[in-house]
């Protein structure tokens, strides 16, 4: 008896907030050959550790790999090690900075047990794409490059536009979609899945695939959460995220921060509710946006790290944010009065300078910005003129705070 449920639960089940499989008659077929086989189709996706966090945008694809591991399918999760020394291009106006191997195998470490939130880690193989990217030579690379012409590489936008532009793309960028098309030849992928914005790359995958005698991949895209700012795609780039890993208080201050307009899309993809409550859910959102989105930030902290601490992150929240009182705890500075950097003649500290030495801006410039913007305070009373002076002595506490969300607690000595 097979062990998978029958093709068309199937489909429908994948088919389900999925933007678009390519080609879907591919995937009944080879849903169908597992059946009759018993033998598990590949569902490959990877992440490259560019950063240390995973977040709620990239949960969307990684439940869709939950889902396929639910209907008895191997999911294969690849750590793009290799990968990231070059960096996706994807969406990129200019060449990514490149990070060194300590910085990537850093972020690498975070990414089993973020990943564990969601999948059965039991039965995920993680594999890291230096193991078979690493080994090729030169002839072997120059195999790869025969399999994709410029032609097509260029048709992809962001290279397009960048070309009309003259703007600069070095031949690495090129050899980022060939490099992930080989993790499928690797792998020998059934699947792959990845965002709209990978479609380009996973398509790449079919091609070189094909090119090396195998059958191709399905590509099964999936949708881009829109980040807090109500704009751009979900991104640490942009500041605009909410991490798998983040604190439950952080977690929930930011998708309360989220604009009324994203509700629909946040209510849809982030998993928060299941089938069953979504619509109910959209109909509220219209008529109650703030009660909507204060049940959404607390079933996000929920999913990632459960009820009590939904509920702690919400009286938090009511405390620092409905009642405008400081949070119970926040780092601490010692701030030394004799730095002729920080204290003017007259007793006091200049407020950009504060703001810097506290580490809530990265340079003066920033800071002036930001207290331009309203967007600093201390003890609560905003500044609001680039040139303010703060009263300083030894023994002098202040609270100083950036945004809705950050405080230093300041000690003069």
């Amino acid at each position: 008896m097979s062990q998978f449920p029958p093709v068309n639960e199937q489909m429908d089940l994948i088919l389900r907030n999925t933007v678009e499989v390519i080609p879907e008659d591919e995937l009944a077929r080879k849903l169908d050959r597992a059946v009759r086989t018993g033998r598990p189709l590949r569902v490959k996706q990877g992440f490259d550790p560019t950063r240390p966090d995973l977040h709620i945008g990239h949960a969307v694809s990684i439940r869709k790999l939950r889902e396929l591991q639910e209907l008895g399918h191997e999911v294969i999760f690849v750590v793009g090690d290799y990968t990231a020394r070059i960096g996706d291009p994807t969406g990129r106006s200019e060449t990514r900075p490149k990070l060194t191997p300590e910085e990537i195998r850093e972020n690498a470490l975070t990414y089993t047990d973020q990943v564990g939130r969601i999948l059965d880690l039991s039965r995920v193989r993680v594999q890291y794409n230096s193991d078979w990217l690493a080994p090729l030579d030169l002839a072997e690379v120059l195999e790869l490059t025969s399999t994709y012409t410029v032609a097509r590489m260029l048709e992809r936008d962001d290279f397009s536009k960048r070309y009309a532009e003259n703007r600069p793309i070095a031949v690495s960028e090129f050899m980022y979609p060939l490099m992930q098309a080989f993790d499928s030849v690797a792998l020998r992928a059934d699947i792959e899945v990845g965002g709209t914005d990978q479609k380009f790359n996973l398509l790449v995958g079919r091609t070189v695939q094909e090119r090396y005698g195998q059958e191709p991949q399905v590509c099964m895209i999936l949708p881009l959460l829109r980040g807090t700012d109500g704009e751009q795609k979900m991104s640490k780039s942009y500041d605009n995220y909410v991490g798998i890993a983040q604190p439950p208080e952080e977690q929930y201050g930011r998708t309360m921060s989220i604009p009324d307009s994203l509700l629909d899309e946040w209510i849809r993809l982030s998993g928060a509710y299941d089938g069953a409550e979504v619509e109910p859910a959209l109909s509220r959102a219209g008529d109650e946006p703030y009660a909507v989105k204060r049940d959404l930030a607390a079933r996000i902290v929920a999913q990632y790290h459960g009820d009590t601490a939904a509920g702690a992150a919400a009286a938090h929240f009511d405390r620092v944010f409905k009642q405008k009182a400081l949070p119970d705890e926040m780092p601490e500075l010692d701030l030394d009065l004799s730095d002729e950097a920080l204290r003017h003649e007259d007793g006091t500290v200049w407020a950009p300078g504060l703001l810097v030495a506290a580490g809530l801006a990265s340079s003066n410039g920033e800071a002036v910005r930001l207290i331009e913007q309203g967007a600093v305070a201390v003890d609560e009373e905003r500044v609001e003129d680039r040139g303010a002076r703060i009263a300083a002595a030894a023994g002098d506490e202040r609270v100083v705070r950036r945004g809705k969300r950050h405080f230093v607690r300041v000690r003069f000595r």
